[in-house]
């Protein structure tokens, strides 16, 4: 179908200039003759031919569409504003789509085993690639209660996705993090079937698009524990307020102007009798009320208009009876009526849309490259020799250590842990199993919570070469996650998908020629470079690591440049031995610990280097602290805010701060900063971006 652009012809007007005739006279200083009289005009040339149709000046966007037809189900398109396709990912999923602030796609399937599939950082995949469960994940099984889940909507403040469940006649909530066969973390039974929602993350408000026509409203729903019954119901009704609706499919939210948007399909089997409602003060309306537009007949091309997304006021809308993406300009204005869209895209079977909208690329906790970051806490993971109060437990501090503030039970032994840029928490840990443990929202929602299957996942088994998991790190753009393995026979850096879950196989490898022992690990995204600290009291660097990974390489043997840290060109007497490290890019500094002997409580260092990103060899240290005062003895992690260097003392069981780190002077310096704490073994500070973003 396309779109008609009215253009008007002009015509071209011919005429003939009369060319006056000069007579040239024979001899000298004769006169020039008189110009001689115009000619007639000539006619009127022909009429132009009409311009191209041009196509409506829609904002730049890409969106996300889920296909459901007998030739592409099973496939997702990505498409830009005019629905003109830019490549095709093949999920196996085939009804609802959303996206994750870090850009990972979440998909509804019941085509065949009905499941929640994460794609992991979709809009970098290949075309006509396709769902992997090394890179993905999948929510599927008896457990998971899931029957035929059409709409859903995921709630990045909450860490929830929240799924109309057809024929099971119910809302089931999902953690963000969940895999596998897991149970719910809730259920709410409808009145009908629902086929779409809305989430308010807001106002805590869950809309869900019934198909008896109606729309059931959850005031408070997740503070309330999930409502078993709706607050209220919307009827979308004429000015008569008698009901008009038949059998909603999609529903939009638009926050600022406080109203919904509602597509209608009527009868399934009737390609022309779909309609669009809009309802104002969709915050408080209830029971019969009168719609502020409605848009419906043949014009329309309204018959199944199961989906529907706002862009701005833009309104598409996947038609699918009609096999068309449709437009609709300016959705909250204009009459009511039989109304033509103003773009129409043919495209078979149209299932779902989601608007690609700017991914969040801020800083991960371990990156401070816009100098000192606002902190709004200090987690600390807890190893102790025998079991205790904080054995298994991620505990909150303030960012001066005088209170804490929170904490998450993780059910294991912890080694070290970090957080996405999104909040999520990510744990090593070992014991009778080896693994990382990825937490949904402990930085911002989760305190004071455990861990569960229904909202979190683990990476374990043979494949993952886990057996001794000490320091992690996570790169949230790349979407990957680098583990320090330490065990004596196969030590290495292991880097895996930061989706996937249980059973899976490293991306990429990194071992050192001499086959070090590495204690954890700091990847410096802007650079694309890995720095290793190593316990025979070398770092390590591994350049274009991403770069190997796409380029299909699974093993890097061999470190471009070995880091030896040594004062006036000497290296630092043995024993050394390095632990923690943070890279930052903003001075180019390296910050590492020196534990020294494990079974010295007074032996501890930390060092910054210079111009890390070249150094190689024997590189003199610019801040050397040690001694009695500093009450370091083994220092096994630390983390840089962009001014301050939080320490992890496990020996003299103190959490600890020293402040200006790059400037300090050195020395046997006490720290600015300490807390009591048993056997500290990781620490990770909690950006204030992660809440305000």
């Amino acid at each position: 179908m396309k779109y008609t652009n009215k253009t008007t012809g002009n015509k071209l007007i011919l005429s003939t200039i009369g060319l006056a005739v000069v007579l040239g006279l024979s001899g000298c200083d004769g006169d020039d003759g008189k110009n001689g009289v115009n000619g007639v005009d000539g006619v009127d040339g022909m009429n132009g031919n009409n311009g191209t149709n041009g196509q409506p000046a829609f904002p730049v966007a890409n969106f996300i569409l889920s296909n459901n037809g007998s030739a592409n189900v099973g496939t997702t398109d990505f498409i830009n504003q005019n629905a003109n396709k830019l490549k095709t990912f093949n999920s196996g999923n085939n009804e609802g789509v959303s996206l994750t602030k870090l850009g990972h796609l979440v998909h509804a399937g019941d085509a065949g085993v009905p499941s929640l599939r994460t794609v992991c950082n979709i809009t970098a995949r290949d075309n006509n690639t396709s769902f992997d469960l090394n890179i993905d994940r999948e929510l599927t099984g008896t457990s998971t209660g899931l029957v035929n889940p059409k709409g859903i909507h995921y709630s990045e403040k909450m860490g929830l996705t929240f799924v109309a469940d057809f024929n099971a006649m119910q809302v089931g909530v999902y953690g963000a993090q969940a895999s596998g066969d897991a149970l719910p973390v809730a259920t709410t039974v409808t009145d009908a079937k629902p086929w779409d929602l809305v989430y308010d993350d807001n106002n805590d408000r869950l809309y869900v698009a019934l198909t008896d026509g109606n729309v059931a409203v959850y005031d408070n729903y997740v503070a309330s524990d999930y409502a078993a019954t709706p607050t209220r119901v919307i009827t979308p009704s004429n000015a008569n307020l008698e009901k008009i609706s038949i059998n909603i499919h999609g529903i939009v939210l638009d926050e600022t102007t406080n109203k919904l948007v509602l597509s209608d399909v009527g009868s399934a089997s009737d390609a022309t009798d779909g309609s669009i409602f809009v309802i104002n003060n969709a915050a408080t309306a209830d029971g019969n009320v009168t719609i502020a537009r409605a848009i419906s007949g043949p014009n329309s091309m309204l018959g199944n208009p199961v989906d529907i997304i706002l862009s701005g006021t833009d309104l598409r809308v996947a038609e699918k009876s009609n096999d068309a993406i449709l437009i609709f300009s300016n959705i909250f204005s204009g009459d009511s009526g039989d109304i033509a869209p103003d773009l129409v895209t043919s495209t078979e079977k149209p299932e779902s849309l989601v608007e690609v909208t700017a991914e969040y690329n801020g800083n991960d906790v371990s990156d401070s490259t816009n100098g000192a970051e606002a902190i709004l806490s200090v987690a600390v993971s807890s190893n102790p020799s025998a079991v205790g109060p904080t054995s298994n437990m991620l505990t909150s501090f303030n960012s001066l250590l005088t209170s804490t503030i929170g904490s998450y039970d993780t059910g294991r032994t912890q080694e070290s842990v970090t957080f996405d840029s999104a909040g999520n928490s990510y744990a090593t840990f070992d014991g009778e199993s080896s693994g990382v443990l990825v937490s949904t929202k402990v930085a911002t929602t989760r305190s004071n919570s455990t861990f569960s299957e229904s909202y979190d996942r683990i990476i374990s088994g043979e494949n993952t070469g886990l057996i001794s998991p000490k320091g992690i790190d996570v790169a949230s753009a790349r979407s990957l996650i680098f583990v320090a393995e330490n065990n004596e026979t196969t030590p290495s850096v292991l880097i895996y998908s930061a989706c996937a879950s249980g059973n899976i196989s490293p991306l990429l490898t990194l071992t050192t020629a001499n086959n070090a022992r590495p204690w954890d690990v700091d990847y410096d995204a802007k650079t694309d470079r890995a720095f290793v600290a190593l316990t025979d009291g070398t770092i390590a660097v591994f350049d274009e690591v991403s770069a190997n990974i796409s380029a299909g390489i699974i093993s890097v043997n061999t470190e471009n440049r070995l880091i030896t840290p040594a004062t006036s060109g000497l290296a630092i007497t043995a024993p050394t031995n390095i632990h923690g490290i943070d890279y930052d890019s903003l001075s180019d500094s390296l910050i590492v610990s020196d534990v020294g002997s494990a079974a010295d409580a007074t032996d501890g260092k930390i060092y910054v280097m210079n111009n890390a990103a070249a150094a190689s060899g024997l590189t003199d240290i610019s801040v050397n602290i040690s001694g009695a005062n500093t009450n370091l003895g083994n220092p096994v992690d630390i983390m840089y805010t962009g001014s301050h260097l939080y320490v992890a003392e496990k020996s003299n069981n103190q959490v600890m701060r020293f402040d200006n780190i790059l400037t300090s002077a050195g020395g046997d310096i006490a720290p600015n900063l300490s807390a009591s704490f048993t056997a500290p073994e990781s620490v990770a500070i909690v950006p204030l971006s992660l809440i305000t973003h």
